[in-house]
């Protein structure tokens, strides 16, 4: 329940589907952050038009850990009744999710209401932040991280309308950005700077010449195309190579062991805008 408080935000677009966030939600899955954490209680932020992303986020949690709880909140009404008479299809068994899905949705923005005094393990927040200026980011990373569990992790990024291209931040409950992951659907990918249109949007406006985040799509690019011949053994091997070349020019490329899954993870020092 929104518990009396303004609603803070704006209502966005609401583009969902189906297997959208996929990426995103299977590397969440994976977390010491969720893994550990002793109230597992997750929020989808901006859910959208649909229920489906959350109930596809318990989901995919659920796997890695039973007693997650998802919350979805929306800043617009309609889409909250909306969501809440899926969730009844849910309950009767009509669906393919399971019927007793720890999975609630309430009215809410960047303000994140929980009720009982509980705070969020995680919030996911994808898709949300496209349309805000560059210079609210950081108001709304502060508002998001502030309601956090200690040592809690937002989520926080943009991704395509088919969840192939993919890219996020995850900050720290101290509101510090930790990493950025870049995730990419692998068979027919030309260049892995096409990730460049999906960049979250405190990075978005700085894929130019001077800034870090130009630098590390450039040169993913170029060890790309270097990689060329491994590309009979499949796109896998090749997107290996790439990453093994470029940690070895210098980037702190993370995480060896999710490359074979198309992402790429670096620490957010070695992204961040400059001036930041």
């Amino acid at each position: 329940m929104a518990s009396g408080r303004s609603l803070v935000g704006q209502v966005t677009r609401g583009t969902t589907g189906t297997n959208r966030l996929r990426r995103i939600d299977r590397w969440i899955a994976r977390h010491p952050v969720l893994r550990r954490g002793a109230d597992p209680l997750v929020v989808d932020l901006g859910f959208g038009a649909s229920a489906v992303t959350a109930l596809e986020l318990q989901a995919r949690l659920a796997r890695a850990r039973a007693d997650v709880e998802v919350l979805g909140l929306e800043i617009d009404p309609a889409r909250v009744a909306r969501a809440r008479q899926q969730l009844q299809e849910v309950r009767a068994g009509a669906t393919g999710f399971a019927p007793d899905a720890r999975v609630s949705f309430a009215l809410g923005g960047f303000e994140v209401p929980v009720s009982a005094g509980r705070r969020p393990l995680v919030i996911r927040a994808m898709n949300v932040l496209r349309q805000y200026d560059e210079g609210e980011v950081a108001d709304a990373w502060g508002r998001m991280t502030g309601r956090l569990a200690p040592g809690g992790l937002l989520v926080e990024g943009t991704c395509d309308e088919l969840g192939r291209i993919c890219t996020w931040v995850a900050i720290g409950s101290d509101a510090v950005p930790q990493t950025l992951t870049v995730s990419l659907r692998l068979a027919a990918l030309e260049h892995p700077s096409i990730a460049a249109e999906r960049l979250p949007k405190a990075l978005i406006h700085r894929n130019v010449p001077g800034e870090r985040v130009h630098a590390l799509l450039e040169d993913l690019d170029r060890e790309w195309e270097r990689a060329a011949g491994m590309s009979p053994f499949g796109p896998v091997q090749r997107w290996q190579a790439a990453l093994a070349a470029l940690q070895q020019s210098g980037w702190p490329v993370q995480q060896r062991a999710r490359w074979r899954l198309g992402e790429l993870t670096v620490p957010w020092d070695a992204v961040a805008p400059k001036e930041l």
